[in-house]
């Protein structure tokens, strides 16, 4: 297994090199001027020209590409164009939120649509399966920026002044704070050291588990359920309808009649027997959906005033803002890379039979 996976990261690493070459490339061969996107009516041809020496967008698209992969080996992924600021401090802003939206979301999705799934299969071609599918076959067609807008609405009007309000946008109610978690333990972090700990403690709900401030805690998560629910719909809809299919495949195999013959208990045979080696394509599916949420919900994040990977992607690409295009890919990258691996491994885990090495 530690060879396997040694190998597959070693391999990983021509691979993120061409997505950076690609996207570094794209996004200078793109039409418009990065200066006059990032400057608007200040930028002059003098100002422009101090502009691109500054950032060394004169220079021959392979010298720029080398001098940034030098620099990212050291550690320095750039200066924004737009903003003017570390791309590293934007990271320690916006990823942490795209991190925790997507780990309730994806938490939603698997929580609910295994159990769905397997409901499902159990009781085949019965009125329960027929009507879990209708609403999985909804879940899948309804736009995510819809359903958005519709438990926004629904959550946050309709039920007003209600056991049943939620919040619909923002991360925190007004007026609510949560220390962080590094000045609460009195670590005296500062610079680049400040980095990681700055990182943890813009994910809401964990900085809040970590200082042990259940109030914050239980605001944060509240401000989550409704963008989770949202962006985990589709997966979840996905999710139950993939351990549907699966599960039905396997139920018809021979060692399930077997086990049944043996009296075994049919929660045993379904759960232990038949789930377990239903799930190989779902953890697949669970592993694109998860990297998919990963590189940002523009529209939900929109939606639910959340600032995000998503948004500043979007901000960055119409912006002609390079280096953070680039920062961000690099990162979304490294993340869809482990997540693959830790998928092949479950996959080892999941069934025996598999030996990876």
């Amino acid at each position: 297994m530690a060879s396997y996976l040694a190998r597959r990261l070693t391999l990983a690493i021509p691979v993120l090199l061409g997505i950076l070459f690609v996207t570094f490339s794209l996004t200078r061969l793109l039409p418009g001027d990065p200066c006059r996107s990032a400057l608007g009516e200040k930028a002059t041809d003098e100002i422009c020209d101090a502009f691109n020496d500054r950032y060394g967008l004169n220079d021959p698209i392979y010298e720029q590409f080398r001098i940034y992969i030098s620099d990212v080996l050291h550690g320095n992924l750039g200066e924004s164009l737009k903003f003017g600021r570390p791309v590293t401090e934007l990271m320690v802003e916006r990823l942490p939120v795209t991190l925790e939206l997507s780990f309730f979301a994806m938490l939603f999705a698997v929580t609910v649509g295994i159990p769905l799934g397997v409901i499902s299969a159990y009781y085949h071609n019965s009125s329960i399966d027929v009507g879990t599918m209708i609403w999985a076959n909804i879940g899948v067609s309804m736009p995510v920026f819809w359903l958005g807008l519709m438990l926004s609405y629904v959550f946050g009007v309709v039920l007003k002044d209600t056991p049943f309000w939620l919040p619909p946008t923002g991360r925190l109610t007004a007026g609510q704070s949560i220390e962080p978690f590094y000045v609460a333990w009195g670590l005296n972090v500062d610079g680049d050291a400040l980095t990681l700990p700055g990182f943890i403690a813009n994910i809401n709900t964990l900085n809040a588990l970590l200082v042990r401030d259940w109030d914050g805690f239980v605001d944060a998560f509240k401000h989550m359920v409704l963008p989770a629910i949202a962006v985990g719909t589709i997966p979840l809809s996905i999710i139950a309808r993939m351990t549907r299919s699966s599960l039905l495949e396997v139920l018809g195999l021979n060692y399930i009649r077997t086990a049944r013959a043996k009296g075994v208990r049919e929660m045993g045979v379904v759960v232990k027997h038949g789930l377990r080696n239903a799930l190989l394509p779902v953890v697949t599916i669970i592993g694109l959906s998860l990297g998919s949420l990963l590189s940002g919900a523009v529209l939900t994040e929109t939606v639910f005033g959340l600032s995000g990977v998503g948004r500043i992607l979007y901000d960055s690409i119409t912006g002609r803002d390079y280096t953070v295009v680039q920062a961000f890919t690099l990162i979304i990258a490294v993340f869809f890379v482990f997540i693959n691996l830790i998928v092949d491994a479950l996959y080892a885990y999941l069934d025996p039979r598999i030996r990876l090495e």
